[in-house]
């Protein structure tokens, strides 16, 4: 909050000590809008950044670690016998306590891809083309059975509502290079498979800290952003008018109350002005070689996955801190063998195009790209799917400062328990930023009488994967 206090302090002196002149709030005013990005309030970062943007593919539902990225033989052996107990005694699980636990095959094979020989599942044919960008994590564990608070949990650290998302705490600490974008944006995106999740705004929300941090909500057709257009009858300089206008009001007010969300919502006013322009111009994808297009299997505008990836590389490219895409296919709780077989296709070549694109345009080496979900799925059958499961599961992560072609950690040998290396949520937000140059025991805020963080008072660096 330092250079809020600064601002706010600046103002509150001059217009307090009866030098506020016309003239000199001019050009402290001219000065300000000039560039009024939030600069970070790390400065310098605390190690050298590997990563300078995050882009995170997160499948909404609980993806099946057994069917994608955690190929477990075992399990196919045990298929259709019963669960031991060793495993399930006294444990939290989804299914009811006292029904018949039967072990669940995997339901589609793994093919060892690339020079590395890492093991994908068959539904993935165009992450197999990638497999030595890759680094599988296959022993995540979380605290949250249900999809609300397992989302809350991975995107907040905490179960508890309210608290900053992950993208928050970025912005905030780091800035954004962007002058006419937010620094943290979120695209969604539904398919056909599954049980469609509900997202709820709260997954991007800013929490306790100042809310100009807080996540915006971009729609990959129609109107990217709501109530961003202008009204008919309302040109550029009758908008200019009123903006001007309701942040001199608002720097007034500012200057006898001394309020950080004032501060916060003069430069909104200046950022969705800016926006009017560069929002149509970053979802127009027109001008994108034919040849982009078609390896992302997508014209855009059609708000699937695959054109949300191509926004995502565009919205690096704008200088986006952090950018999320949810889409929400992967509750199979039946018919898991065909379902997530259509999940799959429908990520499969957009995440696979995004690496790729990443690559050739020299950039990978500073995105950090993240895919995964709020938890896996049961080793047991739920009849031919899989119920909610907590205690082992998969995600790969891509490009700045990971070792591409490995796994690290492994579950048991039913896919059960997260067994070696043990990765839990605040292990892969430390990690993360510190690939963007974030000790995350220092990015902190204070509120309710305490500092705060990401990782809250755990977290630990999984050094194994970082390259």
């Amino acid at each position: 909050m330092n250079d809020f206090q600064r601002l706010i302090g600046r103002r509150a002196f001059l217009g307090r000590a009866g030098l506020g002149t016309i003239a000199l709030a001019s050009l402290l005013n001219a000065k300000e809008t000039k560039d009024d990005r939030w600069p970070g309030v790390i400065k310098p970062l605390h190690h050298a950044a590997k990563a300078k943007r995050v882009i995170y593919l997160y499948m909404a539902g609980g993806m099946s670690h057994l069917e994608t990225f955690d190929p477990k033989p075992k399990l196919g052996e045990m298929h259709g016998k019963p669960m031991p107990d060793s495993f399930t005694k006294g444990q939290p699980i989804a299914q009811l306590q006292g029904a018949k636990l039967t072990c669940f095959a995997p339901q589609h094979a793994f093919v060892k891809c690339g020079k590395s020989g890492l093991e994908i599942s068959s539904i993935f044919p165009n992450l197999h083309k990638i497999a030595d960008e890759m680094c599988i994590v296959r022993s995540l564990k979380t605290e949250a059975i249900n999809h609300d608070p397992a989302h809350t949990f991975m995107n907040s650290g905490t179960t508890i509502s309210g608290r900053p998302a992950m993208g928050s705490w970025a912005w905030y600490g780091l800035g954004c290079e962007s002058h006419d974008l937010p620094g943290f944006v979120v695209l969604t995106s539904s398919g056909r498979y599954g049980q469609s999740q509900p997202i709820a705004a709260r997954q991007w929300h800013s929490g306790f800290l100042p809310s100009r941090f807080q996540g915006v909500h971009f729609r990959g057709k129609g109107d990217a952003v709501l109530y961003l257009n202008r009204p008919r009858g309302v040109n550029d300089s009758r908008q200019r008018e009123v903006i001007d206008a309701v942040n001199q009001l608002n720097e007034q007010h500012n200057a006898l109350v001394d309020d950080p969300e004032i501060s916060t919502r003069i430069t909104q006013y200046e950022m969705a002005y800016r926006m009017q322009t560069s929002v149509p111009d970053l979802m127009d994808v027109s001008k994108e070689p034919s040849k982009i297009l078609d390896m992302y299997g997508t014209k855009g505008g059609d708000g699937s996955f695959a054109a949300n990836c191509l926004l995502a590389r565009r919205l690096a490219e704008r200088g986006v801190r952090f950018i999320q895409l949810y889409h929400r296919d992967w509750d199979h709780h039946g018919g898991i063998k065909d379902q997530i077989k259509g999940s799959a296709s429908e990520v499969d070549q957009g995440a696979a195009a995004l690496i790729m694109d990443l690559k050739q345009r020299d950039m990978l080496k500073d995105t950090l790209v993240v895919f995964g979900s709020e938890f896996g799925r049961t080793p047991m059958a739920q009849g031919n799917g899989r119920d909610h499961h907590i205690k082992g599961f998969s995600m790969w992560l891509s490009g700045g400062g990971i070792k591409g072609g490995i796994s690290h950690g492994n579950t048991d040998e039913l896919g059960y328990n997260a067994a070696e290396d043990v990765v839990e949520v605040h292990d892969l937000h430390a990690t993360m930023l510190h690939l963007l140059g974030v000790d995350h025991k220092k990015l902190t805020f204070r509120t309710q009488g305490r500092d705060f963080r990401l990782t809250d008072v755990h977290g630990k660096l999984v050094t194994k994967i970082l390259s």
